[in-house]
């Protein structure tokens, strides 16, 4: 299992062997990628040995490493484990994670709701609008002395939640701030992200990055699902009942807005407050949205005091209104959270005070992953980021928090170690939840923000390990993006790709992944931890796709396209072939050990013992070898290392070292530490005798073993080098 996107030229590279393999070294080649078959266009670019086995915690599967970290060539390339099928190919290249970037964000644009997707931009996913949304129902639910039930109100635009058709303002809210955080971190990169998606509506002029486009697409509708009355936030825009497995807006079911709830007005308070200061330098090209959504967030503060406790339980509020809701809940309880992420977010953009007694009481809570039901961390993230703007009187707690999330950090990569797939994810069990692979971007971005406050270099090392991790370096085998990789998702539980009739799913979208609950009731094959996945279109709780999980999957893409010069993973001008033209001539040459030259291969003896291909000598490119015998009693074997001079072939055993042996012959022991020597001619591997003179004639009786072969006085005997 590897990343199957690829690696920057100087970054740590993996890749993971499972089970246990005959031999224990593997090889990269090259892939000569224009030619009809890369097996005609390979070549040995690296060796190495596979790290010690190891039993993984989170299921029965036992691994290997393969650490070719010390390839930096660009190209194209297959990783090669003798008895083993070889891996699906990856690049090693600078702005390797590019085409992730761009797809991770471009599947946003897959999911809007209400508006066409043009062939231009979409190519063969092009479709209809889908739900127009701009006479939706006031329910029952959520009716108020100045929208009554059933008064219709527009809560167009938006995307899509996941693989359903409904829109939710509280998995928006998280899904917006990471965006909104991408953004703010990494600004210059994401200035000059091209996704090919279409200018934002109702925008005076070109010029706004990709990603604060796409993200106006769902900020517009959110803006909508604030009632102007009162300035509280409906939970969300829905169908009463999920749609079937259809097109969007092939049924024309009533569609309904329903309870305000202070879960959705903070996390819609904290999204606004955030955009007004990240728009406030897009005054011309979107007049007046700034102070806008400034606006919206003072007063959904301002609900969510009036109401700190309003929770949305749709079990509750089915038996007493109608008609009954059964779409996705979001149903929060616990707002602490939420009020300190508005709180953060306003306190930034505004500098009123008023919202530091909230963030003092609760800037001391213990750090947690980011979620839709736990967004403290959202508003650590900001605190952290505008620390220069905070009150001093602030500052020394939110120096703890800073010390904080670096010890977080530091357990990730100390414990990086002990995992059985080289990952910060699956260090816990707890890691494989229904959202699984979101678990592992927000590990990464928690490593991300760790470096942004202290340049460690573990901590950006530790990162990419779950980047390769969603890329194909975990138990199940999979690159769970759909549309990147050579085994990627491909039956996602996602309306769209199910109904399209197109073969391909709809690309760029982040599949939930492992998820032992398993709570779709599929046949699932395997069911531990790491490895309850499948690629199904009704398994639901592992291969369903969300909003909220290509978020973090979009900033650990862009956060490492931005910093890869930085940093020192990549170099101006680093480039892979391309696909459809030759690699470079020096794409192909092997690096060979200095001291191997080309004589490296498999030599087996030229005569048979009772009909026995019985020795055989395997040198090895980085100076390495090994001798098998098979003998009456079982195989022996024995390894070291070996150097050539001219023609002469100096062998050094490894002391006291039998791999596999039934019977450890003495003779092998003898030997141990003692060079001793060959002579090459040709293809021919011949033996020499005590005073290092050639020995064609093989001396003693048939069938005893002297210098470690197996001779007979009737014929010249030798080693002949496997045609290669």
């Amino acid at each position: 299992m590897l990343n199957q996107l690829g690696y920057y030229p100087d970054a740590p590279k993996y890749a993971v062997v499972t089970g246990i393999p005959v031999r224990d070294v593997f090889y990269v080649i090259a892939v000569g990628s224009n030619l009809p078959s890369w097996q005609t266009g390979l070549d040995t670019v690296f060796f190495g040995r596979l790290g010690p086995l190891m039993a993984s915690a989170n299921s029965s599967v036992q691994t290997r490493l393969a650490d070719f970290s010390g390839l930096s060539r660009p190209g194209i390339y297959r990783v090669v484990v003798p008895g083993y099928a070889n891996s699906y190919p990856f690049t090693i290249a600078a702005q390797v994670f590019h085409p992730l970037a761009v797809a991770a964000l471009k599947g946003y644009y897959y999911q809007r709701s209400a508006m066409t997707l043009d062939t231009r931009y979409a190519g063969i996913w092009a479709r209809p609008a889908g739900h127009p949304d701009t006479a939706v129902l006031v329910h029952s639910s959520a009716a108020g002395p100045v929208r009554r039930t059933g008064a219709v109100i527009s809560a167009t635009g938006g995307w899509y939640d996941a693989g359903d058709y409904n829109k939710y303002v509280v998995n928006s809210g998280i899904t917006m701030g990471t965006l909104l955080d991408a953004y703010e971190d990494f600004p210059a990169y994401l200035d000059t992200l091209h996704t090919n998606i279409p200018p934002v509506p109702g925008a005076r002029a070109a010029g706004i990055p990709d990603i604060l486009n796409e993200a106006l697409y769902n900020l517009r509708w959110m803006l909508l699902m604030q009632d102007p009355a009162d300035g509280g936030v409906y939970n969300k825009c829905t169908n009463a009942a999920f749609d079937g497995m259809v097109m969007p807006g092939v049924t024309k079911d009533a569609r309904y807005v329903v309870q305000k709830g202070t879960a959705a007005t903070l996390d819609f308070a904290a999204v606004t407050a955030q955009a007004a200061r990240i728009l406030q330098k897009y005054g011309p090209e979107l007049p007046g949205l700034a102070d806008s959504c400034k606006l919206a967030a003072i007063k959904a503060w301002q609900w969510a005091q009036r109401y700190p406790d309003s929770i949305y339980d749709q079990t509750t509020l089915n038996k007493a209104f109608a008609p009954p809701i059964t779409t996705g809940a979001y149903g929060d309880r616990h707002f602490d959270d939420e009020r300190f992420w508005a709180a953060a977010e306003l306190l930034i953009t505004t500098g009123d005070g008023q919202y530091l007694p909230v963030i003092r009481a609760r800037i001391a809570d213990p750090l947690a992953l980011p979620s839709w039901p736990s967004v403290a961390m959202m508003g650590n993230y900001s605190l952290l980021r505008h620390a220069a703007v905070v009150p001093v009187s602030l500052r020394p707690a939110l120096d703890t928090v800073r010390q904080d999330l670096l010890r977080l950090a530091d357990r990730y990569v100390q414990q990086i170690g002990g995992t059985a797939f080289h990952t910060v994810m699956g260090e816990s069990k707890t890691d494989f939840v229904w959202g699984s692979n979101a678990v592992a971007a927000n590990e990464g971005i928690l490593l991300l923000n760790a470096w942004l406050q202290q340049h460690k270099q573990g901590y950006l090392d530790a990162a990419l390990t779950n980047l390769d991790y969603l890329l194909g370096r975990n138990a199940t085998g999979y690159c769970f993006i759909t549309g990147l990789g050579s085994h990627s998702t491909m039956h996602p539980h996602h309306r769209i790709s199910i109904a399209d009739g197109i073969v391909p799913p709809v690309p760029g979208l982040l599949a939930g992944g492992p998820n032992p609950g398993r709570q779709d009731h599929q046949t699932y094959i395997y069911t531990e931890p790491e490895t309850a996945y499948l690629d199904q279109d009704q398994a639901y709780a592992s291969n369903e796709i969300a909003i909220n999980w290509n978020a973090p999957l979009v900033y650990l893409a862009v956060g490492f396209e931005a910093l890869q010069y930085t940093i020192g993973y990549a170099q101006v001008g680093q480039t892979a072939p391309a696909a459809q033209s030759a690699p470079p001539a020096q794409a192909l040459q092997p690096m060979l050990h200095p001291l191997t030259k080309d004589k490296s291969g498999l030599y087996h003896s030229n005569f048979p013992i009772g009909g026995v291909l019985s020795e055989q000598f395997s040198l090895f490119p980085d100076g390495t070898f090994e001798y098998t015998h098979l003998t009456s009693n079982g195989l022996d074997s024995a390894h070291g290392t070996y150097e050539i001079s001219r023609d002469k072939v100096y062998l050094t055993f490894a002391p006291g070292k039998s791999v596999n042996a039934l019977s450890v012959d003495p003779t092998l022991l003898d030997y141990a530490g003692r060079p001793r020597l060959f002579y090459l001619h040709k293809k021919k591997l011949y033996r020499a005798d005590e005073r290092g003179r050639i020995a064609k004639k093989a001396p003693g009786v048939s069938g005893k073993r002297m210098y470690l072969l197996i001779g007979s006085r009737k014929r010249t005997y030798y080693l002949v080098r496997e045609a290669s």
